[in-house]
């Protein structure tokens, strides 16, 4: 197994790409413990993981070294961190206000940043970072703007952080989804009109699975890539080719 007697971090680990994600890391043999708002959910996810579960809001950076100090205390080093946690909600921006502005960037880049920071002093050398940004990151995506500026950032910080933890040999790399197949695709439009016009609008015919994309975390996480750092890959069944 890729990652037996591994301790990983899953945030957003509750749904979708982050429960996904946080599965398939248990199924290769690592203990995966889940930081999410949804405080029943993450308990049902760790409960499948062997791991722990912590109810925070990773935008609350004061909240959070705790959380992560009694995972690394109740379970030890963290060799696998994947930061999956994020929100938006369509709009256009014009519609937008600063109250939403700072909701967008405080769960999506600063509650990465902090996450991040808080358990890099858990973390020996040779782990590995994932990063879940968005193509919509890497190429805009209208009435998300705010979301695209956040997810920017995500990769720009990825890209940082790997040029500084290298001489410890901890990887640090994005995998940026394009549209998937998620709880937090429909609440954009539960009609299912806005997923079908997506899938037709991707080469490969289909949305992304959440399995999709954990597959490829998984993979940026394992030894598979380790000599992989920095980068970021698109999930998006070639909907972006950048």
């Amino acid at each position: 197994m890729r990652f037996s007697d591994v301790n990983a971090v899953v945030t957003g680990g509750a749904s979708g790409i982050g429960r996904a994600t946080a599965l398939a890391l248990a199924r290769d043999g690592a203990r995966v413990s889940i930081i999410d708002l949804d405080a029943d959910g993450a308990i049902s996810t760790a409960s499948e993981t062997r791991g722990e579960a912590r109810s925070i809001d990773i935008s609350d950076v004061d909240a959070v070294p705790g959380a992560i100090r009694e995972i690394a205390e109740e379970l030890g080093d963290i060799g696998v961190l994947v930061n999956c946690a994020g929100w938006d909600r369509a709009q256009a921006f014009t519609k937008t206000d600063p109250d939403f502005w700072h909701k967008v960037v405080g769960i999506n880049l600063i509650g990465t940043i902090a996450v991040t920071h808080a358990a890099l002093g858990y973390m020996p050398d040779g782990s590995a970072i994932v990063n879940v940004a968005s193509d919509a990151g890497r190429v805009g995506s209208s009435g998300e703007v705010v979301y695209s500026a956040a997810k920017g950032g995500v990769i720009a910080f990825s890209k940082a952080l790997a040029r500084e933890v290298a001489r410890r040999r901890i990887r640090v790399n994005a995998v940026a989804p394009g549209p998937t197949d998620t709880p937090f695709l429909e609440s954009f439009d539960d009609s299912g009109q806005l997923a079908e016009a997506m899938a037709r609008q991707t080469p490969l015919r289909r949305l992304a699975t959440p399995g999709d994309v954990a597959a490829a975390i998984c993979f940026l996480a394992s030894d598979e890539a380790s000599h992989i750092t920095g980068q970021v890959l698109s999930v998006s069944g070639g909907l972006t080719m950048v």
